[in-house]
């Protein structure tokens, strides 16, 4: 027994990342992940390719939870984004992150894409996207054929990609990058704003009809700009906070000791204009986080 436990702990944050990418939020994924633990702790004995075998059981039942979320998910109110997770030190593991790519794969913004992919589709990108496995290998873990398999992974990149044109830059770039954001938002400087942002930008705000947020996403540097200023003038008794969220920097907002809001920007990496706010204000999605 206790080396089915020693298996099973070694694998566990692998585990724990690859069903948060497939499901975007972690309570789900933890779920996901005591459930292949029941599974395996009664058929240890008779694997011969432990991760292997682990890898297969937390995608399927994956692919299954998934089914029941999308239905829930198409009567959230407003704008569904992921449940922001604090990364880094402190941080559950939640797998690799340290190429661009897997950090990537974490974003709330990417989180967000996935969401347009098919069970099967968010699977094949999630497997070799993140977790580097091979065409043959993600094959074999999903029972499928290479050419389905490449199949998949194209259309899932061609989805992901279409709301994905620009690259995040590293951290340390970001982490400077929000500072002149944050300095400008501060000094209610709309125009200040208006250079700091992509003529296309977009912030989506998530309040799950519990707390106060955009209905819509709001669109477009003037718009987007009045936006920030204004909640940067409610929040005068707000304290900012910057953490490591989801593989790359963001912006914590506590008031009176309690999280209220993750505020997560993704910027380009030629022009390091921001590109899209992500807005996680329902309360229900913010204990992760928290515990930055």
């Amino acid at each position: 027994m206790t080396a089915t436990v020693e298996v099973f702990e070694a694998e566990r944050g692998r585990l724990t990342g690859l069903a948060y990418r497939m499901l975007g939020e972690l309570h789900e994924a933890q779920d996901v992940v005591q459930d292949a633990w029941v599974r395996w702790s009664g058929s240890s004995a008779d694997v011969l390719d432990p991760p292997a075998w682990l890898t297969r059981v937390v995608v399927n039942l994956c692919r299954t939870r998934l089914t029941s979320l999308r239905v829930r998910r198409t009567e959230y109110v407003g704008p569904w984004l992921p449940e922001p997770v604090v990364t880094g030190s402190g941080g559950p593991d939640l797998g690799p992150c340290e190429t661009v790519e897997q950090r990537e794969s974490l974003s709330l913004g990417v989180l967000r894409l996935l969401e347009s992919l098919t069970p099967t589709e968010r699977a094949v990108f999630v497997l070799h996207e993140a977790f580097g496995h091979r065409h043959a290998e993600v094959a074999t873990l999903l029972d499928l054929s290479e050419a389905t398999v490449r199949q998949h992974l194209h259309r899932a990149r061609e989805r992901v990609g279409a709301g994905r044109a620009r690259f995040e830059v590293d951290v340390d770039a970001a982490t400077r990058l929000l500072a002149r954001f944050l300095d400008a938002a501060a000094g209610n400087d709309v125009a200040a704003l208006e250079q700091l942002l992509a003529h296309d930008v977009e912030a989506v705000s998530d309040g799950g009809g519990v707390a106060s947020a955009a209905r819509r996403p709001v669109e477009g540097r003037e718009r987007v700009a009045r936006f920030v200023a204004g909640m940067a003038r409610q929040a005068t008794a707000a304290t900012l906070e910057i953490a490591e969220v989801n593989g790359t920097v963001a912006v914590l907002v506590v008031v009176d000791g309690a999280l209220v809001v993750v505020m997560q920007p993704e910027f380009d990496a030629d022009t390091g204009e921001v590109v899209r706010l992500c807005l996680q204000v329902n309360p229900g999605k913010l204990t992760a986080a928290g515990a930055a």
